[in-house]
């Protein structure tokens, strides 16, 4: 019965369902009494009725959709419906890339990538035991959801205003302390779907996902930090802490699978992504997942890992370019990487003066010992200063990136 309601006065359909049903009958008319002998003008006349029916079944089709999509689209926007096609289209024809990674850096890649393909597959780090998601983490037996939160929110197609939703983080007076609405809502969607990737897939439609955000294990991960003295540390959030040169990390328990998904993604990609991000807790933690370093080792893609343009304190004190492609390879293999892409862009004295008082330097591009290892070098200028701080440039990466296509 709900489809009689179409039918309803007001609604503007039953006069074009008429038109086309007129249309329908004419052209059966036309069709049953076309003739190829007899009179000239009956002749005419039958395929005069066959031309009228087509036209008119054309006509009533076409204000039927019309009055469709009326009800669907507000007619002040009417005109911005062909737009979103269009560019989805053209998102549609965009490279594979597979981005791997975690923590902001992985997110503000993404957020510039999203405007060149909806090709584009997140491969993120469960690692994470600190903050909201390590409370989460405990509480409810799930899998730390901040890194994939900012990554779904990276590459979401939805209005700003769901987005700033998933983001919101709530006062510290509050009994959510800390805590944010999406990381709380990929908490919620993992306990009623009772499954951490259908979580992440069903949030994904909320938000109109260019794109798609897969864990790289659904194993309990944590991770492992050996220093060169012989200790270890247990946990993502307490490594930096521990402020001693870094030998390894290891995952515990060890060799945990790699999600499907992440493998195959991988295999079909055109470019992979290493970072930007934290060498040894946003990008490393993925590379010693159980398939992952085999699945980008064997692909045909272009890699390109975008080195960091600081130091980070505890983790890559004194690190140059050369040192961080040593770490990577180290973990996972010679051939992980081509190219290796740095930053050029200046950084005002007074803001370098100002990460040096937490012991972050700017990394140094030592050219002739990466070129020596074997990889390509690529200089190009991706860094801005926002509010004092060192950010990647969103959209001048993402070109950058893509400028990599016309390799293959």
């Amino acid at each position: 019965m709900g489809i009689l309601k179409w039918f309803y006065p007001g609604i503007g359909i039953k006069r074009w369902v008429g038109l086309s049903a007129l249309g329908v009958a004419l052209l059966i008319l036309g069709t049953a009494n076309l003739r190829s002998e007899g009179f000239w003008l009956l002749q005419f006349l039958d395929a005069l009725i066959v031309i009228s029916g087509i036209i008119i079944l054309i006509l009533g089709i076409k204000r039927m959709m019309r009055s469709f999509i009326a009800v669907f689209v507000p007619a002040s926007r009417g005109h911005e419906l062909i737009d979103i096609l269009y560019q989805k289209k053209q998102l549609s024809r965009g490279p594979r890339i597979v981005a791997i990674g975690g923590g902001t850096g992985l997110s503000v890649l993404l957020s510039g990538l999203k405007n060149y393909s909806s090709n584009i597959s997140a491969v993120v780090t469960v690692a994470d035991n600190g903050g909201s998601s390590g409370r989460l983490r405990q509480q409810f037996d799930v899998l730390p959801p901040g890194d994939i939160r900012n990554c779904l929110v990276a590459l979401a197609d939805a209005p700003t205003l769901m987005r700033d939703l998933f983001q919101f983080r709530f006062d510290k007076n509050s009994e959510f302390s800390g805590h944010s609405f999406g990381n709380l809502f990929l908490t919620v969607m993992t306990r009623l779907t009772g499954d951490f990737e259908k979580a992440i897939k069903e949030t994904s439609k909320v938000l109109a996902l260019r794109g798609q955000v897969i864990p790289s294990t659904l194993g309990d991960i944590s991770l492992v930090a050996h220093f060169h003295d012989g200790s270890t540390v247990v946990g993502e959030d307490q490594i930096p802490k521990i402020r001693k040169p870094i030998s390894k990390v290891t995952l515990t328990p060890e060799l945990p699978l790699a999600t499907p998904d992440a493998l195959k993604a991988i295999r079909e990609a055109q470019i992979i992504v290493l970072g930007p991000g934290s060498l040894y807790t946003s990008i490393i933690p993925n590379l010693i997942i159980k398939g992952i370093s085999k699945a980008i080792t064997e692909s045909e893609a272009i890699k390109v890992y975008v080195c960091n343009v600081m130091t980070q304190p505890g983790e890559t004190d004194g690190y140059t370019v050369s040192d961080h492609i040593k770490a990577l390879v180290r973990h996972s293999s010679a051939r992980v990487l081509d190219y290796c892409l740095v930053n050029t862009g200046e950084v005002p004295k007074e803001v370098l003066e100002r990460y040096s008082k937490d012991n972050s330097t700017f990394v140094i591009n030592d050219r002739k010992k990466v070129e020596s290892l074997g990889y390509r070098l690529v200089e190009e200028d991706f860094s801005m200063i926002v509010d004092g701080v060192i950010r990647h440039d969103t959209e001048r990466l993402a070109k950058i990136i893509l400028s990599f296509i016309e390799e293959i």
